[in-house]
């Protein structure tokens, strides 16, 4: 049965430009440093600035297609074991979201689990957040998290540092050369 909320009706958003937020943060952590680069942040300001609502919308949407494509990978790595995405990633997420209370509101926490398993069960992330509302600013630090904890996530599994930066990439690859 078809949903409202199937990925295929939702737009894929600007992927590449929220990969390269997360990578960049990805990469920052495994180089030591764990605290924020001013000089990166003042480059990703001038980045978000630049882009306009459209252009934010976009990425907003890319961040929630990056969610549900780590989810998708979590899921099936999951089932390859006979576990259940849910059941070992959001505790996991929401373990890993309440230890950042300067970048992540409690309040948003509740979004983030549901956001990821909207995606665990097959349902496009911005499809489904997109019925509560409009996203707000203090979501915006909390999507970024939850990319970046997938991803960081998927790295861990499969002990390579750049392996959900390049699971994305891949795909983006293949759906350009069809």
């Amino acid at each position: 049965m078809s949903s409202d909320y199937d990925p295929q009706h939702a737009p894929a958003g600007d992927v590449g430009a929220a990969l390269m937020m997360i990578d960049s943060r990805l990469k920052a952590i495994h180089d030591g440093k764990a605290g924020v680069d001013p000089e990166q942040q003042l480059l990703i300001e001038q980045f978000a600035a630049s882009l306009g609502p459209k252009g934010a919308n976009d990425v907003l949407d890319g961040a929630c297609t990056l969610v549900y494509m780590f989810t998708t990978w979590l899921r099936k790595a999951h089932e390859e074991h006979g576990k259940d995405v849910i059941e070992y990633v959001v505790p996991h997420l929401v373990a890993s979201l309440r230890m950042m209370p300067k970048s992540v509101r409690p309040e948003a926490i509740p979004t983030m689990a549901g956001l990821v398993i909207a995606a665990g069960t097959g349902l496009s992330p911005s499809l489904w957040r997109r019925q509560y509302g409009e996203w707000t600013e203090e979501e915006m630090n909390p999507l970024e998290a939850t990319a970046f904890l997938l991803a960081e996530h998927i790295n861990r599994i499969a002990d390579n540092p750049d392996f959900a930066t390049r699971l994305v990439t891949d795909a983006l690859s293949r759906a350009d050369g069809r």
